[in-house]
């Protein structure tokens, strides 16, 4: 069995001050954990999905029970007046019962009519599962601190079972790959032909699928919006709305090179990774997605949860110097990350972006076990050992 999530105390803390809004792809554990929290927290809570004809009656019809100490209301982003209607139920009932509202899209960012939410709720990111969720580890991580790394003897089979199967609850708890890839179908399938076409105004939905059997083979490399215009024969707007809306639904995120006056950095393309790191094949872009995704959970969880303003970015120069990662909290750097499958010779490009924008911490990760050791200000360390030191 996987251990609670890592959000779960943070959420029970903030609902007794505002509401709270969870994000996160489809099927990535937010039902499961609001349902853990209102049996946790609470002796009476109700449950209502938008998408359960029954449930949308009741929604609709403002009708709940008497003694729910909290509500849960799931996807009820597809509801066109649902900003209105929720700032409705809180002001009306919050000192009544709490509310907790989860969905598979962007609930932050939603902005199809209806008054401000602006002061009423808390936002969180639920990510996928991670290495150091799965080893059931506690980080206490403080910006510009280094993180604590944990030397667990199951850590590295760990690591290997996330890899292969992704860090998403069902798959991850088969560790079978047949269940894995139906379960994959399925799921893309849904957030395709019912997520998205309920929302979004998208007419193509089969050139939207095509988009998205073609991202998995960008992961890692710069992102051209007009390769993929050309490669599905659409219009630039076209794909560049196609490409926000599956980035709106989590099935993919961008990070942006670190734009800086001393290293004459690149202000440009974007490079592109899937919540479900699972789905791309190529093994060195598989591995570089799942660290990838580990820090930007890590960044959300500090903004989301501490109110620190850290961001995932990726270093590039105008004489083609590249680094995989960089988190600054601030604008400040704080870490740099360098991938490779097996080389533990030191990266200069890394050891160059470390001393000109004075990184305190630079990694670079190797996937073998039990590797760690300083040299020019590097360490260089299993994938494993890393991952452990984050959220």
């Amino acid at each position: 069995m996987l251990k609670k999530r890592y959000l779960e105390e943070y959420i029970a803390k903030d609902l007794k001050k505002k509401m709270v809004f969870v994000g996160g792809p489809r099927q990535v554990g937010k039902t499961t954990m609001a349902k853990t929290i209102g049996k946790a927290l609470y002796k009476n809570f109700s449950y209502l999905n938008w998408d359960n004809p029954a449930d949308r009656k009741t929604i609709t019809a403002m009708k709940f029970e008497a003694k729910a100490e909290m509500i849960i209301f799931d996807e009820i982003h597809k509801y066109g007046k649902w900003k209105n209607y929720i700032k409705g139920q809180f002001d009306s009932y919050g000192e009544r019962f709490n509310i907790l509202v989860t969905g598979s899209a962007r609930l932050d960012l939603y902005k199809k009519g209806g008054d401000s939410l602006m002061g009423r709720y808390y936002f969180y990111r639920l990510h996928p599962f991670s290495l150091a969720e799965t080893l059931a580890l506690t980080c206490s991580l403080e910006p510009f601190k280094e993180p604590v790394f944990h030397k667990k003897s199951n850590s590295y089979a760990k690591f290997k079972e996330l890899l292969e199967f992704g860090g998403f609850p069902e798959p991850l708890l088969s560790k079978d790959a047949e269940t894995g890839r139906r379960w994959n179908n399925q799921r893309l399938d849904r957030l395709i032909k019912e997520d998205i076409r309920d929302i979004e105004s998208v007419r193509d939905l089969s050139a939207l699928q095509i988009l998205v059997d073609l991202l998995p083979g960008k992961v890692g490399s710069l992102l051209s919006l007009n390769a993929l215009r050309e490669d599905l024969q659409v219009a630039f707007g076209t794909i560049k709305l196609w490409m926000e809306v599956l980035e709106r639904f989590y099935y993919h995120f961008r990070i942006y090179p670190f734009a800086s006056n001393t290293i004459k950095s690149l202000r440009k393309e974007a490079k592109l990774y899937l919540w479900d790191w699972s789905q791309v094949e190529e093994r060195g872009a598989r591995l570089e997605n799942i660290v990838a995704s580990h820090l930007l959970k890590l960044c959300h969880f500090l903004h989301d949860a501490h109110g620190h303003k850290a961001e995932l970015h990726y270093l590039r120069d105008i004489e083609q110097r590249e680094v995989d990662f960089l988190i600054t909290v601030g604008r400040q750097p704080w870490l740099a990350v360098e991938v490779k499958n097996a080389d533990q010779t030191i990266s200069k490009n890394l050891c160059y972006f470390k001393n000109k924008l004075r990184i305190p911490f630079a990694y670079q990760l190797v996937e073998i076990p039990n590797v760690d050791f300083i040299q020019n200000g590097v360490r260089v360390m299993s994938v494993d050992a890393f991952l452990s030191g984050l959220v």
